[in-house]
């Protein structure tokens, strides 16, 4: 028979154990996890110069021979942390969305004033189900948030830039 002193001495040197295996566990956690953060922002620099590069190209017909004006942009990686609807600035086009924000802005361009998302949601191929109008919403509040669209009413949206560069939205 192990005395009680021996028992503890025993499962505290296993405790000990478990606890350096799983220091060394957490150690190669987190070198695993800084070289994906570093991978991680290396992509979303490369997808930020990507879609500058395809927008001035678009913006400009006489782009550089190493940059194509018919590449698609949709083919651009969906992943986390890539902001998919960029902040919009001069000489951006509509073409660098992704299909769905693109149809919601042309569809509110297109429009004869102010739209809600009730409106957009059949024009895009949606049933109006709440679900679906809550979801449009949702992306044309981030259309308004980058700059795209605007909300003077509450509900109410309407492209963000009148006047002379609003036929520009629609100009591929």
């Amino acid at each position: 028979m192990v005395s009680l002193p021996e028992e503890l001495q025993a499962r505290e040197a296993a405790a000990r154990r478990h606890v350096e295996e799983l220091q060394t566990e957490a150690a190669a956690l987190a070198l695993r996890l800084e070289k994906a953060r570093s991978r991680l922002e290396i992509k979303r620099e490369t997808v930020t110069q990507v879609l500058a590069e395809l927008s001035a190209a678009e913006a400009e017909p006489d782009a550089p021979a190493g940059i194509a004006p018919e590449t698609n942009v949709t083919s651009v990686p969906h992943g986390v942390g890539v902001m998919m609807v960029p902040p919009w600035r001069e000489g951006l086009v509509v073409a660098v969305l992704p299909d769905v924000y693109r149809d919601i802005v042309e569809i509110t361009a297109d429009a004869p004033g102010p739209v809600q998302a009730k409106q957009i949601v059949p024009r895009i191929g949606l049933p109006a189900t709440t679900g679906k109008i809550e979801g449009t919403r949702g992306k044309l509040k981030r259309l308004v948030e980058r700059g795209w669209l605007d909300e003077a009413t509450p509900g109410q949206f309407t492209l963000a830039r009148q006047g002379p560069g609003r036929d520009h939205i629609n100009s591929q």
